[in-house]
């Protein structure tokens, strides 16, 4: 097993762009998730408009992967055209530049330590600290990681907390969140006007929410499972936050491509700098990045990632609510 310092060092190799690879991965998803956007207005048989709705989310996540990886560094850097398309992207998809970088760099420095602010992620705190808590604490901290709140992400997560929080809170700082937020609720009215209830929920409400709620349970999942190992502040180490509380999301072929690649979560924690498509090619070629856990879309999987709410310092593990409060 190599070093901490040996490992990052190893990982670096993955961490370089084809340039040309990363422009047409880039145009030909914006392209598929345009097309499948139009074919929703269509008037056609609701099962076909539905299933284009759905294709059409799973296309606005790839593409929000591949923007991801643009605000990391990881690819289409010291490009005028690609930045103007990843603010506008991001604008669209409710994750504006400004809130998002700020909040997910945070993230990737501060994922697996303790924490009750949980900026940039989903809350988890050791099981004293829990019970130390008042009743209006203790339901706070639940709510936010109650699977309802992941599910229906387009509102707490993409709506309220990177747009309206950000805004309210610092409106000079973020004015790209009012954007966000004036675009998303303006197409909304201006399609329902003009194409119809229908054509609403189809080509607007069907798409994002069911992309956003993918997001948010990818996210969530990846960081929130029974196997996670979590860490103090003064005892936390990067590759550790990397191997032992990310996860390996296991999916389709089909559905790594969908998603970007993005269920190679703990590849892209330990150097986030590695594009997208080498993800994969840098789980296969370094064995320290096969032996971690795994998650799933398996539905005792997700039930099991949703049961585990606190970590518990005695026995190291995460636990669920229940445990808390057994002698």
């Amino acid at each position: 097993m190599r070093t901490s310092k040996d490992l990052i060092l190893a990982s670096k190799e993955f961490a370089k762009e084809d340039r040309n690879r990363s422009w047409v991965e880039t145009i030909m998803t914006l392209f598929l998730m345009v097309f499948f956007l139009s074919l929703t207005f269509l008037d056609l048989p609701v099962v076909v408009r539905l299933s284009f709705s759905i294709i059409c989310a799973l296309f606005y996540v790839r593409m929000f992967t591949i923007y991801h990886d643009y605000q990391h560094h990881a690819i289409l850097q010291k490009s005028k055209p690609a930045e103007l398309l990843m603010k506008a992207y991001g604008i669209f998809i409710l994750t504006p530049q400004n809130i998002w970088k700020r909040s997910h760099d945070h993230h990737h420095n501060h994922n697996s330590k303790l924490t009750i602010t949980a900026i940039g992620s989903y809350p988890t705190i050791s099981k004293s600290r829990f019970l130390s808590l008042s009743k209006r604490d203790k339901k706070i901290y639940l709510l936010n990681r109650h699977p309802l709140t992941v599910i229906f992400g387009h509102l707490t997560l993409f709506i309220y907390w990177l747009n309206f929080k950000s805004f309210t809170q610092s409106p000079k700082k973020h004015l790209d969140s009012l954007a966000a937020l004036v675009i998303h609720f303006g197409s909304a009215i201006a399609i329902g006007y003009f194409f119809g209830l229908e054509t609403f929920l189809f080509a607007w409400l069907i798409p994002f929410f069911l992309s956003f709620a993918i997001g948010s349970y990818l996210f969530y999942s990846q960081h929130n499972f029974p196997d996670a190992k979590f860490r103090e502040n003064h005892d936390w180490k990067y590759d550790f936050a990397a191997l032992a509380s990310t996860s390996f999301m296991t999916m389709h072929p089909v559905f790594h491509w969908m998603t970007g690649n993005i269920g190679y979560h703990h590849v892209h924690h330990l150097n986030s700098k590695i594009p997208f498509y080498r993800l994969p090619e840098a789980m296969e070629k370094m064995p320290e990045l096969q032996q971690v856990s795994t998650t799933s879309w398996n539905p005792v999987d997700m039930w099991r990632c949703f049961q585990v709410k606190l970590w518990d310092n005695e026995k190291s593990k995460m636990i669920t609510l229940s445990q808390a409060y057994q002698n």
